[in-house]
């Protein structure tokens, strides 16, 4: 059966289950054909027993919601419609061209009210719409973990080297410089006051707490999430997202999730790497510039490495990669039209991933001051 039918006092319960494919187009139109919708006040569609919904599924779900709903009945889901039915609407829907008197007519009081409100109503929608991207890459995530095979380990471990990997010279080259930079600064400051040891505290302490992390996670927004949202700005331009939709395979699952994952074990695995390269660039400096021996700067890195201090920059590494593929993938799968509009959402993802790795920064530094660590 394609189609389970409970009648109550309200109208009627429908449960769709099984696989809503072209194969089985006949079965399902004289299924629903046989389902009664006279007399139903109310008509209320679960889809959570759907194994498989394709576009021609779709389309007989379609003609049966508008059956019922030109009946007079109130047709409600009881999840969130499914992504193929919300995409037959956008193709089948007409443009409205109700005509609207333009913004110049209107008064100067009521021009600036609107010019207030345009910008807040939309960043209050684009809130919402981040806050359902969320959850529903949270969701897929979950039910993924009951069948380990649909995380697709194969992709994942390709973003893991795409964004690992490849990235590595320019994160290493990065931190060595940096660390050579604070050396040096820190060795100018402290021999005038007979302090040169205390320059290894502070390559030490810097690298390991937030420059190794930091600079990392920024370089990585920049390579990697602008990567992600011009892979997926691409593929909706070419339809390819909307193609996976029809075909019943879950974007969030083939394109999303293993983007997200594949970074969230990558940067962890970069900021080590940072850290080793960053007390190396410290140690050259150290002893070129102040003729400490090596032994001797080990000895005061090992000193100045509280238990926390090396986790301290590790433990981040791992929200700041999950900030940074939520924005890149988000924006690319926001783009819709044209290719400015892809320049300029790949554009938005870069500079809300370094925006949210610094906000992110800062409440942990706040965190960790409250917990003295």
């Amino acid at each position: 059966m394609s189609v389970e039918v409970r009648r109550t006092d309200q109208g009627l319960e429908l449960e769709l289950t099984g696989e809503w494919v072209a194969q089985r187009f006949t079965a399902i139109e004289s299924a629903l054909a046989a389902v009664d919708v006279a007399a139903a006040r109310q008509v209320s569609i679960a889809t959570r027993q759907l194994t498989a919904l394709d576009l021609s599924g779709a389309w007989a779900l379609r003609e049966f919601v508008s059956r019922a709903r030109a009946a007079g009945a109130a047709v409600t889901f009881r999840a969130t419609p499914p992504d193929q039915l919300r995409l037959l609407e956008e193709t089948l829907k007409e443009v409205s061209t109700t005509g609207v008197p333009p913004a110049e007519a209107a008064p100067d009081a009521e021009r600036a009210l609107a010019a207030i409100g345009r910008p807040a109503v939309r960043a209050g929608r684009d809130l919402m719409q981040g806050l359902a991207f969320i959850g529903r890459a949270s969701a897929t995530l979950l039910s993924s973990l009951a069948r380990p095979r649909r995380l697709r380990p194969i992709a994942i471990a390709r973003h893991v080297y795409d964004t690992g990997m490849t990235a590595m010279p320019i994160v290493a080259l990065i931190a060595f410089l940096i660390s050579v930079i604070i050396a040096y600064m820190s060795a100018r400051q402290l021999r005038g006051l007979g302090a040169e040891i205390y320059v290894v505290d502070l390559v030490t302490i810097g690298v390991l707490r937030e420059l190794g992390v930091l600079l990392t996670s920024i370089i990585v927004a920049g390579r990697s999430g602008s990567a992600f949202a011009a892979e997926l700005g691409s593929m909706q331009l070419n339809e390819e997202v909307d193609a996976l939709t029809a075909t019943g395979v879950d974007p969030f699952e083939l394109l999303v999730l293993p983007r997200v994952l594949g970074l969230t074990i990558a940067l962890p695995l970069l900021t080590v790497i940072a850290d080793l390269i960053g007390l190396t660039g410290g140690a050259l400096l150290c002893r070129y510039l102040l003729d400490m021996p090596l032994s001797q700067y080990a000895n005061r890195v090992i000193e100045a490495i509280s238990p926390s201090t090396f986790w301290v920059g590790v433990i981040k590494a791992p929200v700041f990669a999950l900030l940074i593929a939520l924005a890149g993938c988000y924006r690319g799968m926001q783009v819709r039209g044209s290719a400015r509009e892809l320049g300029r959402l790949v554009t938005v993802a870069v500079v809300q991933a370094i925006f949210f790795v610094i906000l992110a920064d800062a409440l942990f530094a706040v965190l960790f001051m409250e917990m003295d660590v």
